[in-house]
Formats: C-alpha cells, sequence, structure tokens
C-alpha cells in the first residue's frame, strides 16, 4: 500500500492560509508538484512568499467563481507541469446567517462561492485529467482524485449557521454525483468533512472568546481541537494509491464530535 504522491501535480484551492494551506504545504513536502490557488493576492505572497525558487510550486491568484479564471489556473498549470493528477476544492466561505430576514443574502453568497466554484473547476479539471489519460500510451489505474473540503455542519442544524451547513451538504450531494459520473473514467472523488481545527479563524475567535475552546472539547470525545497537518494527512491518503478503491465517500475529520449526541439522560 502505498501513500505517494511524489511527482503528481495538484491544484490547491484556498492555499492561502488554513487548512488549504497546509495541505498545499504538505503536498509540497511529500514531493508533488503544487499550485497554490487563492483569490487573496495579499495572503498569497505572504504565506507563500519563500516558493519563488521551488521549481515544483506555483501560485496563482484568480476569483474562480469566474470562468475566465478557472480556464486560466489550469492552463497555468499545464503550462508548468504539463498535467493534474489532483484537485483539492479547499476553498469555503463562512458566514452568519439571519434564517428570518428575507433580506439576508448569505445563503446565495455562501452555494456561490463554496458549491459552485468547487463544481466548476472540478469539471474543468475532470475533463483536462480525461483528456491525459486518453492521450496517454497504455493502459492507466488511475486517471485522477478530486477532494472537497466540507464541514460536519452539513448534518448538524445552528440556524446562525444556515447558509454554511446548506453549503456544505450541497459538497457532499456533489461530491457522491461527480463520483459516480467520473467513475467510468477511473477518476476518484472523496470529501473531507472537517470539524474544528485549529485554524487562524478559530484560533481568532477563542483569542476573543477563550471560552469557546472549553465549549469544543466538551462535544468533542476525543477531547481536544484538530490541527490543519492532520486534514493535510486525510488529503494526502486520499489522493494517494492508498486509497484507490475509495470514492464517494465523507470522511468525517472532527474527533468524533458528529457522532455524539449532547442530551444526556438525566441521573438517577
Amino acid at each position: 500500500m502505498s501513500f505517494s504522491i511524489s511527482g503528481k501535480t495538484a491544484i490547491i484551492t484556498g492555499a492561502a492560509g488554513g487548512v488549504g494551506h497546509a495541505i498545499a504545504r504538505h503536498f509540497l513536502d511529500e514531493g508533488a508538484n503544487v499550485v497554490f490557488a487563492d483569490l487573496s493576492e495579499k495572503r498569497l505572497k505572504s504565506g507563500c512568499d519563500d516558493l519563488a525558487d521551488q521549481e515544483n510550486a506555483r501560485i496563482f491568484v484568480g476569483d474562480l467563481r469566474q470562468k475566465l479564471d478557472v480556464a486560466n489556473l489550469l492552463s497555468m498549470t499545464i503550462d508548468a507541469f504539463d498535467r493534474v493528477d489532483i484537485l483539492v476544492n479547499a476553498t469555503r466561505m463562512f458566514c452568519v446567517t439571519d434564517p428570518l430576514d428575507p433580506a439576508d443574502t448569505s445563503v446565495e453568497h455562501s452555494i456561490d462561492h463554496n458549491l459552485n466554484t468547487a463544481l466548476k473547476l472540478s469539471q474543468a479539471v475532470a475533463r483536462r485529467m480525461i483528456a491525459q489519460a486518453e492521450a496517454a500510451e497504455g493502459a492507466t489505474t488511475e486517471t485522477g482524485t478530486i477532494i472537497n473540503l466540507t464541514s460536519i455542519a452539513a448534518h448538524r442544524t445552528q440556524p446562525e449557521l444556515m447558509a454554511f451547513s446548506i453549503s456544505s451538504a450541497a459538497v457532499e450531494q456533489m461530491t457522491r454525483s461527480l463520483a459516480v459520473a467520473l467513475a467510468p473514467h477511473a477518476i476518484r472523488v472523496n470529501a473531507i468533512a472537517l470539524g474544528s481545527l485549529m485554524s487562524g479563524t478559530l484560533r481568532d475567535t477563542i483569542a476573543e472568546h477563550p471560552e469557546y475552546r472549553d465549549v469544543i472539547i466538551a462535544g468533542t470525545p476525543l477531547g481536544r481541537i484538530g490541527t490543519p497537518s492532520e486534514a493535510a494527512e486525510v488529503a494526502q491518503f486520499l489522493a494517494s494509491p492508498a486509497s484507490s478503491f475509495i470514492t464517494g465517500q465523507v470522511i468525517g475529520l472532527d474527533g468524533g464530535r458528529s457522532v455524539l449526541d449532547t442530551v444526556q439522560r438525566p441521573a438517577h
């Protein structure tokens, strides 16, 4: 069983910071060619300023909700590395919703940013993967892999997180649908549903509300907050030959939080 992704070419979106950046860095350390893609030029340059001299790293700034930017990202990847083998859709927008306000547009924005971006890029990359396989000499056991980041919020109900929950559930269904559609082409599609990981956003929240750390830990059976590096290792597994018979699955990375019923029976 091989966990190697060395020599593979990966596009990682949301790579300017947080979990996306951790995945991109980890893939780079594991010998992959990596394109760090993000909307924020400032954050990308700040987080990737040491990559200028690395032959197996590229940086792409663009709004992947736009068709032209999707095409430009794919073109840049092919120009640099000749092919693409792995796509990690790690771009995620988190927003607070007022579910009773008809003027609240957070659901539309969340669907556009979290679902449509991943869908359009997955479709473009999948077409390229299929073309690569058709042009290759001899049979290949796998054409490529697509990994989507989603959240356990897809199956938990907090009205103020309605937009994020809806878009997370949609990404899960997209993952399953694309997995079935692309299986005949030997492209695997899976997702990682994240619980609470110590990203920059969560760190800032805890700094402002220190009691929130205890709330998270109390609701997590493993009794701690996860790390972005743990998400990176799961992503490597899903991108590697070790997971060659896994597709259409949503892997929970939440310390058991999603299986915990916090309503306890009354004490006798």
